[in-house]
Parts: structure tokens; C-alpha cells; sequence
């Protein structure tokens, strides 16, 4: 019964070293998927960083040229304002008599249409 005992003795014992490697071994494990899942998840807050820049960049760029398209069509209705303006001027130091009479014919039908 000795040598039994010796025998199931080192077999415990080596069961106990076998069961502290695996303990071990699932702790690295552990530490290794921690690290993994640290880099990834680094990785991905990068992306999103790198993703969100590039798209207030586009925003960015999107209200800048419409502001610009903005002001050349403002620029554009100023221009015509202007045109219409100084060629209605010419036509009236041109032609000051039929000038008068298309107002007044002008003003002639308008007060004959709210009159009905």
C-alpha cells in the first residue's frame, strides 16, 4: 500500500502542475485577446476619427461652394438689376414724351382694373 500511495501521491501532484500550466496558459490566453481587443478596438476609433474629419472636410467644402455659387448669383441678379436699370434710364432720356404716356396709359389700366 506504500508504493500506491507514492504512486497516486506523484500522480496528484502532477495532476496539480498540469492543472497550474493550463491555468497559466488560459491567463496568457486572456492577456493576448485583451491586447487583440485593445488593438482593434484602437483601430476602429482611429477609422472613425479618419472617417468623421473626411466628412466635416466634405461638409465643409460642400457649403463653401455653395456660398461661392450664392454669391456669383447674386453678383449675376446685381448685374442684370443694374443692366435693366441703366437701359431703362436710356430709354426714358431717349424718349421722355412716349415715356410719359405709357405711364399714364399704364396707370390708366390699372386703375380701370381695380375700379371693377
Amino acid at each position: 500500500m506504500g508504493m500506491q500511495d507514492m504512486m497516486d501521491k506523484a500522480s496528484y501532484e502532477r495532476l496539480e502542475k498540469d492543472v497550474a500550466k493550463v491555468k497559466d496558459d488560459i491567463s496568457d490566453l486572456a492577456e493576448q485577446i485583451t491586447d487583440a481587443l485593445n488593438t482593434i478596438a484602437g483601430s476602429a476609433r482611429k477609422q472613425a476619427r479618419s472617417g468623421y474629419k473626411q466628412a466635416r472636410a466634405s461638409v465643409d467644402q460642400a457649403v463653401d461652394d455653395l456660398s461661392d455659387r450664392g454669391n456669383a448669383m447674386l453678383n449675376a441678379a446685381q448685374d442684370a438689376a443694374m443692366s435693366a436699370e441703366e437701359s431703362l434710364e436710356d430709354v426714358i432720356a431717349e424718349r421722355p414724351l412716349a415715356t410719359v404716356g405709357l405711364a399714364l396709359g399704364l396707370g390708366f389700366l390699372i386703375g380701370m382694373t381695380w375700379r371693377r
